[in-house]
């Protein structure tokens, strides 16, 4: 059997390993040995799964993960992430549209603290959404909110997928976070553009909060300012020393953990049951990602050994005859079709062995390259019919939310987000400025 025939006998096989319902990382990881085993015999096939596990107990970055993923539980579950959203209430209530648009700032700032999507997506959906409908806003539009301010968790640092990227593309998850940073605040000031022009042209779909709401004593309105800037100076310690080169990223993730911890304490909110959630959680979250690392790197280096990348490489390139921005553009709607049901750790570990050193071989950047990854797999999350987050909002929304509603409420967030990936490849700066202003100093 040809080397081409294996490897498409093992995406064949991994496919229909994960329609059958099997966790990401044992249908990649089964594909993976076996194809290991029946290719180099049981010396090679040991030798390959040995040597991975190897490489992610020696990567020291990955230690990151479970000290973000701490910190985004820890002030969940202690009740920090509410007092965010009743700062936006009473600061943003005055204008149309003003929830909404501090209901973005509130998914910024809770991405920022967590950096995954469907935290985000919990939150907005058990706390700002009722509110908002409870307030007479428009439902179509609020869902929208909150299903588009979800997924910039993937984006804003500190992002856990990103930190995935760069395990499988050997990148530095320092720069890639960087990288997320501009790309992420311009996505959101784009939403927040869009929800202010929408509500100035029909502004029924975001009316004010009454005079009784907005009328509160003035100590009352400063001390939940306070409260709802906790989380930002939380973030602005562990960034601060790392952006200056003070700290290691590892060291800038403990700073995070620990303050997120202390806050809870301080606040007297640090309770057993939030001590204990918080806990399993993490460390939940952070065996699958172990197991996801592992398992891709198994398979990439499988392919490495198939030469699978030089063929894939040689067949669009001298074939086909294709450009590499026409390469790239057909990746990236790959990556919406499988997005349509597949996770995002799914879709990158499924690909990252073909893509990730096609791409370096075409002469793009990969740090600029994962943060369009992250950006194509938000659009793919919201993608009609299967789009992962349009399940997910259907599960967690109340009853007169329909899926028709879902599905009509995200094609202009969509629209924007398309708008915004278009402006990261065409001015590649977007991404690259600030990694190569922090680390060319």
């Amino acid at each position: 059997m040809s080397h081409e025939m294996i490897a498409l006998a093992m995406f064949a096989a991994m496919m229909a390993l994960l329609f059958s319902g099997q966790r990401v990382f044992g249908a990649i990881g089964f594909v993976a040995a076996i194809a290991a085993l029946f290719l180099w015999g049981d010396r090679g096939g040991f030798d390959i799964a040995f040597s991975q596990a190897i490489k992610v107990m020696r990567w020291y970055p990955l230690l990151t993960v479970p000290m973000f993923v701490f910190m985004g539980y820890i002030m969940s579950e202690s009740g920090i992430a509410d007092d965010l959203y009743k700062m936006f209430h009473v600061w943003m209530g005055g204008i149309h549209g003003g929830l909404a648009i501090g209901t973005i700032g509130l998914m910024v700032l809770i991405s920022a603290m967590n950096g995954l999507s469907v935290a985000g997506m919990a939150i907005g959906a058990t706390i700002a959404l009722p509110e908002l409908l409870r307030r007479g806003y428009d439902k179509r539009m609020v869902t929208g909110v909150v299903q588009a301010g979800s997924s910039l968790g993937i984006l804003v640092p500190p992002s856990v997928v990103l930190v995935l990227y760069a395990m499988i593309a050997r990148q530095p998850v320092g720069q890639l976070w960087l990288a997320g940073i501009v790309p992420g605040l311009m996505m959101a000031a784009m939403f927040i553009i869009y929800i202010a022009v929408r509500c100035k042209i029909n502004p029924s779909l975001g009316p004010v909060l009454s005079d009784e709401e907005r009328n509160i004593p003035k100590a009352e309105k400063y001390r939940l300012l306070l409260s709802g800037l906790l989380p930002l100076f939380i973030f602005f310690s562990m960034m601060i020393p790392f952006v200056n080169g003070w700290t290691s990223l590892v060291e800038s993730s403990a700073i995070g953990a620990i303050a997120a911890f202390t806050a809870a304490v301080v606040k007297g909110r640090m309770t057993w049951r939030v001590f204990d959630t918080s806990l399993k959680n993490t460390l939940g979250i952070t065996c699958m990602f172990m197991w996801i690392i592992l398992a891709a790197l198994a398979f990439g280096a499988v392919f490495d050994g198939l030469g699978a990348v030089k063929a894939i490489e040689s067949l669009f390139t001298e074939r086909l005859g294709l450009s590499p921005w026409m390469i790239l553009i057909l990746m990236q709607l790959s990556f919406i079709a499988m997005g349509t049901f597949l996770d995002d750790t799914a879709m990158l570990v499924i690909v990252a062995p073909l893509y990730i050193p096609l791409v370096g071989a075409l002469g793009f950047d990969l740090i600029w390259y994962g943060v369009l990854y992250t950006i194509t797999t938000q659009v793919a999350y919201m993608t009609p019919p299967f789009g992962y987050n349009l399940f997910l909002m259907r599960a967690m929304s109340p009853p007169e939310i329909t899926l028709v509603d879902i599905y009509r409420s995200i094609i202009p967030f969509v629209l924007v987000m398309v708008l915004a990936l278009t402006l990261v490849m065409v001015f590649p700066q977007i991404a690259l400025w600030l990694p190569e202003t922090v680390y060319g100093k």
